[in-house]
Formats: C-alpha cells, structure tokens, sequence
C-alpha cells in the first residue's frame, strides 16, 4: 500500500493533518515533519490543521507548530475542537460553564462567550481535556446539565497519545460527567458533522487527504467526509491490523516524513 502510494501522480488540493500523534508526540515534533509540511505547501496543496485538542488556541497551536517544525501555517488554517465547538454554540447557551483548559476558555471568550461561574447561571457546559479536573468540577457540570444546560463535549477521545504510551483524554472526563448527569453530549469534534463542516471552511478546490492516527476519528472523518483517508503509524494506533474492516484506510505511512516523496 506504501509504494502505491509514493508512486502515484495523483495530488490533493487539500491536506488535513491531525497534530498529535502525526506532527507532534508529546513535546516533541515527529521526526520530518517539517521537511513534509514544507513539500506539501511547495506542490500547491492547502496545507490545514485539524485537532481534537481544545487545550490550546489557534494562535498557541500555530506558534508551536512554526517554533518545532519550521512551517508557518496560514493564517485561518487550523480547526481544533474548541473552535468547532465555540462555532456550535448559539445566542441561547450563554453563559458557558467549562470544564477544561485556558486555551478552550479563551477561544469561547473570543467567540464572544460568557463563562459561567455557577451552575446555577449555565445555559451550556462545554467539556475538553481538563488536566486539573477535580470531584468539584464534576459536581458542577452535571448539575447544570441536570438542570436543563446543553451538554457539549469537544471530543470523545478516552485517550492522548504520549511517547510512553497513551493517557487519559478528554473524552474519560465526558464519560464522568455523562454517567453523573444521565445525558449524552453532542460533540463537536473529529469525526462529527460540527467539525467536518468547520474544517470544510478552510479547504480550497481539489481534493482532500485526511492524514490521521486514530481510526475512530480521524479515519472515520475522512470517510464521513469523501476524503481519502492516510493513516500515520506515528501515534495511538502501531499497525493497520489494529483499525477496523470498516474503517481502513486508503494510504498508510510509518510516519508524516513518508510524506516528502511524494509531494517533493
């Protein structure tokens, strides 16, 4: 499937890349990613962004990304699910309870949003990856869902890929907060409709490659999509034969640095 691919002439307009566990692994950036984003933006093709990290603001991801690779994104060329998730809010889900990081608050308050300090005053609660998260936050989420809030969760992710292996992601706090309240969220991350409809935004003409390392989101994006889809061994998933029948991808690298060759 490799040399298939490093063979064919055929480029994308468009590139959607995921960041961790395709450009970067932990602190680090991935060995050539760089090199590969370079030689994908030099043939033409739309180079974009597409997370499911509410951790961090666009404008954070797109310092990190030009600081350990070497690539400046364009700007308007990132989507993360706490972008997508500030898209899906309306004028009635003010004032926003969070549970999460500084990055998501700070994209909610750009968005325009209130946050909400009780409860009590929640017309919504948006939930991302909290690495703080306490028994108080929980007891605050679930009441104001309780009570009638919209649930709105980031991302399902149950895990975050890590050099030493995975670790609890966003979506182990939204399965707390689900069990408590008795109510599913929507999410408005990879790979629901909110964000393919986000990342859609921000794609030229052509075609789209969706380079990911999580089947479930990332795979399943590409194919809820039409894209093709291009599986990176860089991250949660090791080998091909741990992704679902359903869910196999069109392409598969052992990491984004495979990428150099074929748009070189």
């Amino acid at each position: 499937m490799r040399d298939s691919f490093l063979a064919t002439d055929q480029r994308p307009g468009n590139v959607v890349l995921d960041l961790d566990g395709v450009i970067f692994l932990g602190a680090e950036a991935i060995s050539g990613a760089g090199a590969a984003l370079t030689a994908i933006a030099a043939s033409g093709a739309n180079v974009v962004f597409a997370t499911n990290n509410a951790t961090k603001t666009t404008d954070h991801v797109a310092d990190r990304i030009a600081a350990d690779t070497g690539f400046v994104p364009r700007p308007r060329s990132i989507a993360t699910a706490a972008t997508s998730a500030a898209a899906a809010l309306g004028s009635d889900d003010d004032p926003v309870l969070v549970v999460g990081e500084s990055g998501l608050v700070e994209t909610l308050l750009a968005s325009g949003r209130t946050i909400a300090a009780e409860a009590t005053s929640a017309r919504s609660v948006v939930v991302g990856l909290d690495r703080d998260i306490t028994y108080d936050k929980l007891e605050r989420a679930a009441t104001a869902i309780r009570n009638g809030a919209r649930f709105v969760a980031t991302n399902t992710d149950v895990t975050f890929p890590m050099p030493g292996g995975p670790v609890p992601g966003a979506g182990a706090i939204v399965a707390a907060i689900s069990a408590a309240s008795e109510t599913s969220p929507e999410v408005t991350g990879k790979p629901h409709q909110p964000m393919v409809r986000h990342i859609s935004r921000l794609l030229g003409p052509g075609g789209t490659w969706m380079v990911g390392d999580r089947p479930e989101t990332d795979l399943a994006l590409a194919r809820a999509a039409g894209w093709k889809s291009v599986l990176a061994l860089t991250g949660i998933t090791r080998s091909v034969e741990d992704v679902p029948q359903d869910l196999r991808p069109d392409i598969v690298i052992d990491s984004i640095a495979d990428l150099v060759e074929m748009f070189r």
